[in-house]
């Protein structure tokens, strides 16, 4: 893990054509401004690892659907 220090207006670069910038700190929370290309997803991690969730889940639903299907052929 890279561990950067940076100040309200700093930026770090990722890549070519990702920025990261401090907009603002305000006690313990700080807010972010990210500059990336629209191809390129973008999620707070909690709302990330319910769409990894919920997508196993239809994975799951999905194997089961098509072995009941197979049993009508």
């Amino acid at each position: 893990m890279l561990v950067l220090s940076r100040k309200k207006g700093e930026s770090i670069i990722i890549g070519d054509d990702i920025e990261l910038k401090v907009l603002a700190v305000e006690g313990e929370q700080v807010k972010l401004g990210i500059i990336a290309p629209k191809t390129v997803t973008i999620h707070r991690q909690e709302i990330y690892e319910e769409i990894q969730r919920q997508n196993k889940e239809a994975l799951v639903l999905n194997v089961d659907l098509l072995e009941q299907l197979k049993k009508y052929k």
